[in-house]
């Protein structure tokens, strides 16, 4: 394996780890997620060397995809903190930990 078809592998899996967010698929997200790590170890194990335009724009699109499926599980968590809250009887911002103190 080259580092392009190794991006190209990483590329995919990303995609299914945000078909599995997408769908609340907690089994497909561990597998998806699993495999991307395997896939970045061999990325890794294949070493540096000059990156072509065609490997920097792989790179890039690796990169791109990782920030969607941050946000992606930023905003669950976020749902989920907002469920719990309601849950509670707390109102309030969903994105606010705790209690504020102020001097």
């Amino acid at each position: 394996m080259n580092r392009r078809d190794a991006l190209v592998r990483v590329i995919d899996l990303l995609h299914a780890e945000i078909d599995a967010l997408k769908a609340n698929d907690i089994n497909a997200l561990e597998r998806a997620t699993g495999n991307k790590l395997k896939a970045i170890d061999t990325l890794k194990s294949l070493g540096d060397g000059p990156a072509t335009p065609e490997l920097r724009a792989l790179a890039e699109e690796a990169d791109r995809l990782n920030d969607t499926c941050r946000i992606y599980v930023n905003l669950m968590a976020a749902n989920v903190r907002r469920r719990l809250q309601l849950l509670s009887g707390q109102g309030g911002n969903a994105y606010r930990r705790g209690s504020v103190a102020y001097a």
